[in-house]
């Protein structure tokens, strides 16, 4: 078994090096994929976290793999053809999912399928994706910030994507657009819907409050720029905006989620579901259970 492992790993290494190569670069090159030296090792550590919920190997070979293995292949010749770097990465799914198929069964693709979808986040997205997640995401960066420094007492006027604050002028680029935040935030709610054992309506809750979340963090981020320029420097501004503020708005915004969980949590509590007969019984047995005697 263990030598069917690392042959299984040496031909994944073997076909898929030139993508690795590619992530990699594109993890160092671009900021709001660095997040992407994470994913690979978080996904195992899902799996080690679910290890008790784990169904144990079929008997025998599950040739079915085999065909996600395939649709893995074709993916990457589509995307080699048209040259979508996006569905290369992807395809990497489809070749792990395919190959726990075929050796460990369905019951343990299924077990493992959380971990295996969780490897979307280490691919960067085509530009045409990027384009359209980051222009709504910029539109809303810009009124809800406005609409914070306006709540603070600042002359804040939003024109586009360029909010006016006395004699500053701050532009909402697309790289300041908080998708960054949006992704590491998306990934950090999926990872706590992964490890977490919670009804199904409340994991799609934490789901959807990732977008409000990452939205708020965003517009921390600006505002906390424009009260630099204003009361502080514009070289202090700039550099909290370009340095290390995309890290502390995460952090910020992970904040924000824990607020979240701790209110559901206080909103929806567990109890303990006992029949009426054990209750009596517990009650007939207190009752005649000998008490010491009162002095």
């Amino acid at each position: 078994m263990a030598l069917g492992g690392l042959v299984v790993a040496g031909a994944f290494v073997w076909a898929y090096w030139p993508t690795l190569v590619s992530l990699v670069a594109a993890w160092n090159r671009e900021p709001d994929y660095s997040h992407g030296f994470f994913v690979a090792p978080l996904a195992a550590y899902f799996l080690w976290v679910r290890r008790d919920r784990f169904p144990g190997i079929a008997g025998g070979l599950s040739w079915l793999g085999l065909g996600l293995v395939a649709a893995g292949v074709a993916a990457r010749a589509f995307g080699a053809h048209f040259y979508l770097e996006a569905i290369d990465g992807w395809s990497i799914m489809l070749w792990v999912g395919g190959v726990v198929w075929f050796f460990g069964g369905w019951r343990v693709l299924w077990w493992s399928a959380p971990s295996i979808v969780f490897l979307w986040f280490m691919v960067p997205l085509p530009f045409r994706m990027e384009r359209w997640l980051s222009l709504p995401l910029q539109g809303a960066a810009t009124k809800l910030s406005c609409w914070i420094l306006q709540a603070l007492g600042q002359p804040a006027l939003a024109e586009g994507h360029v909010i006016f604050l006395g004699d500053y002028r701050l532009e909402i680029e697309q790289a300041c657009s908080g998708l960054r935040i949006f992704v590491g935030i998306v990934a950090l709610a999926f990872a706590y819907v992964i490890i977490t054992r919670r009804t199904w309506w409340e994991k799609a809750l934490l789901l959807l409050s990732a977008v409000p979340i990452a939205l708020l963090a965003n517009a921390a981020r600006i505002v906390a720029t424009g009260l630099l320029y204003q009361f502080v420097s514009g070289e202090a501004a700039k550099q909290f905006s370009h340095d290390g503020a995309g890290w502390v708005m995460i952090v910020f915004a992970a904040g924000l989620f824990g607020l979240v969980l701790w209110y559901l949590c206080s909103l929806v509590r567990e109890v303990e579901l006992i029949e009426v007969g054990d209750a009596v019984r517990r009650e007939w047995v207190g009752a005649t259970v000998p008490r010491p005697p009162q002095h």
